[in-house]
């Protein structure tokens, strides 16, 4: 396998390549041996990653949360921190992760670095939580740091959970929906096709076209199950490729009503950990570059790399903000902007990040409660519609019969 790779050697010189390994973890050992800091790591594809996981081997978000605010405390109380690792590997329960902290403790142990033992195991740590490490390291204020990184944690799976709560009870009312419809044309209305039929009536428009969709299902089953399977296997493996990535994360933004709500998502998430990286000491450009990684969106990841570049050559961080006014709100600029004035920027993004996440809850509030009627009401006109097209022909049966 190869990887790409950028990182930072100990003068600060910004470094990029591409290595061959057998796997990820291994790449970041061998990188992890050359006294750099790894920023990025991306295994080079050509074309779709078809590699399949059900996800049984991740370790919760919560975990690695209580994991540092544990972890916290006890170097906080003078335990040193191979230790309070060997400690906390004998409380979790979940092995995938006991076994890497004890990995990450005897690490520690042989002389290697606190942040460069945690970077091994990227799909545990990212590279935001491995800066913070670091950053404490030369801070010598580890303890505070970690309690920093786990109040972000906290706060990111918060707003995670109600981006997921807010996309989920329309999937489930959609589901249903379509399980429904499923049902009728396969079991329902093939019973009465013969009956209907066989009155010799013309039958209307809507009958017609239910018995035609009716017939369909029934004989071309096995095609339904193919688009569905092949439908399933699109949406979970185009948006793992780096074209279908781009694609998703652009249209995210563009979506009806659902675009500003993710525009605020991605601010937020820009806005949080840009003030925490600035509050443990890391300086802006290169705090930009570790957000950039870790936004979860490939539009914002370009916007806050090139406000990085422009913050290099000498831009002020607030003028670089407003020349992507689509992306980034007027408020996060004056906020910004105000923070750089009193020397607060991480004070002033602060307050954006509390703001963010009282729309971010109002939003998902009011959409539950709209969603659920619209949602209900579909589901009506699709039973009427159903209902009008078997009960017609019967109505015009017994109109005839009376006759």
């Amino acid at each position: 396998m190869k990887f790409n790779f950028k990182a930072k050697d100990q003068s600060g010189r910004v470094e990029t390549g591409m290595i061959e390994a057998n796997s990820r973890e291994e790449a970041i050992d061998i990188l992890s041996k050359k006294d750099i800091y790894l920023l990025a790591l991306e295994e080079k594809s050509s074309g779709a990653n078809f590699s399949f996981s059900l996800g049984f081997n991740k370790v919760p978000t919560k975990e690695v949360v209580i994991f540092s605010r544990e972890l916290a405390i006890m170097i906080e109380s003078n335990v040193s921190p191979s230790d309070a690792l060997d400690a906390l590997a004998g409380q979790t329960r979940n092995k995938i992760f006991r076994s890497k902290i004890l990995k990450i403790s005897s690490d520690i142990r042989s002389g290697v670095l606190m942040s460069k033992a945690f970077a091994k195991y990227p799909e545990l740590f990212s590279i935001f939580y491995v800066n913070m490490i670091r950053s404490g390291e030369i801070s010598g204020g580890l303890p505070r740091i970690l309690e920093r990184v786990a109040d972000h944690l906290e706060s990111d799976y918060a707003i995670r959970q109600k981006t997921l709560t807010a996309m989920m009870y329309p999937a489930i009312i959609l589901t249903i929906f379509v399980l429904i419809f499923i049902v009728i044309m396969i079991f329902v209305i093939p019973n009465l096709v013969t009956v209907l039929q066989g009155t010799g009536q013309e039958l209307p428009v809507a009958t017609k076209i239910i018995i035609s969709i009716s017939n369909f299902f029934t004989n071309f089953w096995y095609l339904v199950l193919i688009a569905f399977a092949g439908l399933a296997a699109f949406v979970y493996y185009y948006p793992r490729t780096k074209e279908g990535k781009d694609f998703v994360d652009k249209m995210l933004l563009k979506i009806p009503i659902f675009g500003n709500f993710f525009k605020d998502i991605y601010v937020s998430r820009f806005a949080e950990n840009l003030s925490t990286l600035i509050a443990a000491g890391v300086q802006i450009n290169e705090a930009l570059e570790i957000v950039a990684t870790v936004v979860g969106n490939n539009s914002y990841k370009k916007i806050i790399t090139k406000i990085k570049d422009k913050v290099i050559k000498g831009e002020s961080f607030s003028y670089a903000l407003t020349q992507y006014p689509e992306e980034i709100s007027p408020l996060f600029i004056q906020m910004a902007a105000v923070g750089e004035k009193t020397g607060k920027l991480d004070s002033a993004l602060t307050n954006v990040v509390k703001f963010y996440n009282r729309e971010t809850e109002n939003f998902v509030n009011s959409i539950s409660s709209l969603i659920e009627p619209i949602m209900l009401v579909g589901l009506a006109l699709m039973v009427g519609f159903l209902v009008a097209a078997v009960l017609l022909p019967i109505y015009q049966i017994s109109t005839t019969i009376q006759q």
